[in-house]
């Protein structure tokens, strides 16, 4: 017999975590083995457990999908994360995918897709939904105001010289 993969779920709402692990359940290589309410309690859940897969939803109290994930693969486990969130921006979806999550999915998925997904991240492929915006490439960096002034000068071609003279600031 074939081995089933383990899946733990990691959602704030319970509703969505049992109806993860009912249309789960159904298919006969999957094995639910937790659920987890916040990132902390799936990062303590992903040591006791070693599940195979960790549906992880995004956005949580406590600790959100994109820390629970790097938290996760900080442990150096084989298990696989794959993002199922209702909404999150190119670039917390693709915070979390560079934090090591193999893959991304929005709920509106379809049964048929979910399933697919979770045996590819479990064979160790990437999967990201047709719908997903990622933005891998650039990093999440938060400027004061005058580092936005002095950038915004760079990218007009000023010199360091002129954009001193322009903000009043030595070069």
């Amino acid at each position: 017999m074939k081995r089933r993969i383990s899946i733990l779920l990691v959602d704030d709402h319970e509703v969505v975590r049992s109806g993860l692990a009912a249309i789960l359940s159904v298919e006969k290589d999957f094995e639910v083995v937790g659920e987890a309410a916040d990132g902390r309690e799936a990062v303590k859940m992903v040591k006791r457990l070693s599940p195979d897969v960790v549906l992880m939803d995004l956005m949580m109290p406590e600790m959100n999908g994109d820390e629970a994930t790097a938290a996760i693969v900080a442990l150096k486990v084989p298990t696989k994360v794959l993002l199922l969130t209702t909404y999150g921006t190119a670039e917390e979806i693709g915070r979390a995918l560079s934090s090591g999550a193999a893959g991304a999915l929005l709920k509106t998925v379809s049964k048929q897709e979910l399933f697919a997904s979770v045996r590819k991240v479990a064979a160790g492929e990437r999967v990201i939904g047709a719908d997903i915006a990622v933005d891998e490439t650039s990093p999440s960096v938060d400027l004061s105001p005058r580092q936005r002034e002095v950038l915004e000068s760079v990218t007009r071609g000023l010199s360091n010289a002129d954009i001193a003279q322009q903000l009043g600031i030595s070069p």
